[in-house]
C-alpha cells in the first residue's frame, strides 16, 4: 500500500471504518475528523504484505492538535478500510513511531 493512495482516498471520501475500527475509535474519543487530519498528514510506519486478511499498513499521524493516532488500512477492490485506530501508548509504545 501507499500512502498517497490512502490519503488521496480520504481526500476523496471513498473509504469506511471497519465496526472494529468505530468501537477503538469511541473508545479512545477520538473524531472522524482527527482519524481523516491523522492520514492525510500520516506516513506509513509498517507494512503488512502478508496478512492473511490482504494487504493492510499501519499509519501514524498526528490531528492538528498533536494528538498521536495509529491507524491500521487495508483495502476492499479501491475502496480504502479503516480496519482500526488508537492512540499509541505504553507499554505497547514508547513513542508513536517505537514500539516498546
Amino acid at each position: 500500500m501507499y500512502i498517497e493512495w490512502i490519503k488521496n482516498k480520504v481526500n476523496e471520501e471513498k473509504y469506511f471504518l471497519s465496526k472494529h475500527a468505530d468501537i477503538e475509535r469511541m473508545n479512545d474519543n477520538l473524531t472522524i475528523t482527527e482519524i481523516e487530519e491523522s492520514i492525510v498528514n500520516g506516513k506509513i510506519l509498517e507494512n503488512y504484505q502478508d496478512d492473511i486478511r490482504g494487504e493492510s499498513c499501519l499509519v501514524v499521524g498526528f490531528t492538528h492538535d498533536g494528538k498521536p493516532i495509529h491507524i491500521v488500512c487495508g483495502k476492499n477492490d479501491n475502496i480504502l478500510v479503516i480496519i482500526t485506530v488508537y492512540i499509541p501508548t505504553p507499554p505497547k509504545f514508547k513513542n508513536p513511531y517505537q514500539r516498546s
